[in-house]
């Protein structure tokens, strides 16, 4: 069975393997053997190196198969994987992703409900989101676009200390929409300088 992660060097570096093979799988004839320090134990025949790994209750892995010859770690594999997988889920968990979030509008849209949805915009920009603003037309209200786009350039007018206008308003069927994105802080401080 062949296995695909990233195997990390003691000076730092990240090497991807892409068809890692394990002991019996590893069927060249000789291979030159790493230790788990990283220091070289030399160019040996395949079956000494398996015997080796097996007297120190190791695997051992190829991490370079494409090298001549190719060379092969002694580690263990269990517990190298199991820390992989930590580390991805640490990353995983400290990384932000940034969503979309749509904020509906009408045409005939009143104050009020202008307000909510503005306060509902800032709330999903300064949380580092994109902002959909959508309108949806309905009946004969499409032969009077420009309402809409009235509509969506006094909410871009509100948001534009929260976001930047990334999609001018779009006519797309009976739907009208516009692309906010979050302004960044860091911009707008060395803009501010």
């Amino acid at each position: 069975m062949r296995r695909s992660f990233f195997i990390e060097e003691e000076n730092g570096g990240c090497i991807f393997i892409n068809d890692l093979m394990i002991n019996e799988e590893i069927r060249d004839r000789e291979v030159r053997v790493v230790n788990q320090q990283g220091e070289q134990l030399g160019i040996m025949p395949t079956a000494q190196a398996l015997k080796l790994a097996e007297e120190q209750q190791l695997d051992l892995v190829n991490i370079a198969p494409t090298a001549r010859p190719p060379v092969c770690k002694l580690m263990d594999y269990g517990k190298y994987r199991f820390e992989m997988s930590k580390k991805e889920r640490e990353i995983k968990k400290n990384q932000k992703i940034m969503e979309t979030k749509e904020v509906r509008l009408s045409a005939t849209i009143e104050d009020h409900d202008i307000d909510v949805r503005y306060r509902q915009a800032v709330k999903f920009l300064q949380d580092g989101n994109k902002l959909k603003v959508t309108i949806r037309f309905r009946g004969r209200q499409i032969a009077h676009s420009e309402i809409g786009n009235q509509v969506m350039q006094e909410f871009a007018e509100r948001i534009k200390d929260y976001g930047t206008v990334e999609r001018r308003p779009v006519v797309e069927g009976r739907n009208m929409t516009m692309m906010v994105a979050p302004r960044d802080a860091k911009k707008d401080s060395k803009a501010s300088d």
